[in-house]
């Protein structure tokens, strides 16, 4: 099945947006890691994974112009 654009101008704006938003503050999770100002269990190490691939799904998103909620039937307002 072939992808083709869901999503107009704005969303993928806002996705591309999102995504870099939340791969910085991935980074940001990981030096506090890193320098030991933040404990690192396993509540936040999932968390940071979590940014990671929310931030790229996002990037990837508002790059191909598909959205997987919309694709799979779920109404996205944006």
């Amino acid at each position: 099945m072939a992808k083709e654009c869901n999503i107009d101008a704005r969303g993928k704006f806002l996705r591309l947006v999102g995504g870099s938003v939340s791969l910085a503050m991935g980074l940001v999770a990981v030096t506090l890691m890193y320098a030991e100002i933040v404990p690192d269990n396993w509540f936040t190490i999932s968390s940071t994974i979590g940014l990671f691939g929310g931030g790229a799904l996002g990037i990837y998103e508002g790059w191909s112009g598909w959205c997987i909620a919309r694709a799979m039937g779920i109404w996205t307002p944006i």
